[in-house]
């Protein structure tokens, strides 16, 4: 016979609460959990891990002012210490979809901290004589700066981490294939028409500075999210917390992170708005937009074997059919494709989100740390696999890039400052009517000479650009 659940009884302003016996977690907790049953979505272990890097500066600036004695600040640093190893990680239960300031999860933080440490220093769990979630854990602090202050933590880390790493070697990747590929020509194309010459590394030279660009507008936007509202309390004004608690605890969050955050400027504007994660995710918005034409260009550059463009070729990952045999697909563009959707939608759910800055707070906070924080992962293992398992591996079909650039029509443009753009486009209509190669038709024409033609026309020499002059035709004077 299956022995009953042991639950403890502990009380709130409230009422009575039961709560697991094996909990560290206490009545708030159990509250919340009760009533947020919404989508089975937790936050990352990285908020987790910046909510308890905030209460451990609290906790240690708190002692440097003499509101902590040294015993109790010793045991809640150790405590918040254990979570940010992880030795906690399943005490915090609480579903993503909670109060809008994100207060179930301050809390729960509270209580993990409070009974860890009461248990440190002699006690147990749900006593909070020993250490008491608010008066103690959460003192000189409000969820309302301490929600925001873990998001830019954990935020700017996810970045340093993470995400400037592989748009790096991404960026690194694309550069090194634009020099292997600097020589090859092919057709351009605009609206998916035939266009002047390019050669394939002008176009991965492209690429490879859009991820570039994006790395800086993602830098920039770190700027902003260096600043912390710690210390603003409740509405900005900083009641039940000393003067000197910002700084104290800043400079404690620097010290654990290694990284240079400061107190915000003006902490009603901390609290009332989202606007640093907001830009934030725009410019993660805007990697994933560049990224998602990257991978489309792959996508068509490899269509084929035998019926598409054919120009490059991709690393065979996988089958890429259940009924075709010998298929193969572009799975990493592919990847990368769906990646970036999902992006661009937590970005418009971000800027809803942020719109909810009603008076003092903003109510969407946990909405905003957890699409912000998603889109940072996303995007950083998209641009590693993407790096990785497709751009480092592409090999470019020289011979098919040349043959499809000699064919395009679009190569008369380079002939229009010698003879108009209105018999040039003669020659083009011809071309098509009559199926034949630009060059026939000059020839015929009695515009060229067969030698001219085929300088004129060259591809590899109308890649590099400049405009033809009249002394380059034979027997011709400037």
């Amino acid at each position: 016979m299956e022995s009953k659940p042991r639950y403890r009884l502990e009380r709130d302003s409230m009422g009575e609460v039961k709560v697991p016996w094996e909990a560290y977690y206490g009545a708030h907790t159990q509250r919340a959990l009760e009533n947020f049953q919404i989508s089975g979505i937790r936050f990352p272990r990285r908020f987790i891990r910046a909510l308890a890097i905030v209460k451990l500066a609290a906790c240690k600036a708190n002692w440097k002012l003499g509101f902590l004695d040294e015993r109790k600040a010793d045991a809640i640093a150790r405590a918040a210490l254990e979570v940010i190893e992880g030795h906690f990680d399943d005490m915090f239960p609480l579903d993503v979809f909670q109060t809008g300031s994100g207060t179930s999860t301050n809390m729960n933080m509270n209580e993990v901290i409070a009974n860890r440490a009461a248990e440190l220093l002699g006690g147990r769990r749900g006593d909070s004589s020993l250490v008491h979630p608010n008066d103690d854990v959460n003192m000189s602090q409000s969820t309302n700066d301490v929600f925001p202050t873990a998001i830019h933590i954990a935020s700017l880390q996810a970045l340093r981490e993470t995400l400037l790493p592989s748009l790096e070697a991404l960026a690194s990747n694309m550069r090194r294939k634009a020099l292997e590929f600097m020589e090859i020509v092919k057709p351009g194309r605009t609206h998916l028409q035939d266009a002047v010459p390019v050669t394939l590394g002008q176009e991965f030279g492209a690429y490879a500075t859009m991820v570039e660009e994006g790395i800086r507008r993602i830098v920039k936007a770190e700027d902003s999210l260096a600043e912390l509202p710690l210390g603003a309390t409740a509405v900005g004004t900083g009641l039940n917390a000393d003067p000197r608690f910002a700084e104290l605890a800043v400079e404690e969050i620097n010290r654990i992170t290694g990284l240079r955050f400061r107190v915000a400027k003006d902490r009603f504007e901390a609290l009332m708005a989202r606007d640093a994660c907001i830009e934030l995710s725009g410019a993660l918005r805007g990697v994933a937009i560049s990224l998602m034409k990257i991978a489309n260009d792959l996508r068509l550059m490899a269509s084929g074997p035998r019926t598409g463009f054919g120009e490059i070729e991709l690393p065979a990952l996988q089958p890429g059919s259940s009924i075709m045999p010998g298929k193969v697909n572009p799975v990493v563009p592919e990847v990368v494709c769906m990646v970036a959707a999902q992006i661009l939608g937590n970005d418009f759910t971000i800027a809803i989100a942020g719109q909810s800055g009603l008076l003092e707070l903003n109510v969407m906070m946990p909405l905003i740390a957890i699409n912000l924080l998603q889109s940072i992962e996303l995007l950083a293992n998209a641009s590693r696999l993407l790096s990785e398992k497709c751009i480092a591996g592409i090999r470019a079909n020289a011979k098919r890039c040349l043959e499809m650039a000699e064919k395009s029509l679009a190569l008369v443009t380079a002939l229009t400052p010698i003879i108009g753009y209105e018999k040039a486009a003669k020659i083009f209509r011809k071309a098509v009517e009559e199926e034949k190669s630009l060059q026939e038709v000059v020839i015929e024409e009695g515009l060229l000479t067969e030698e001219e033609a085929r300088e004129l026309l060259d591809p590899k020499r109308l890649a590099k650009g400049g405009r033809l002059k009249i002394k380059e035709r034979a027997g011709t004077d400037a």
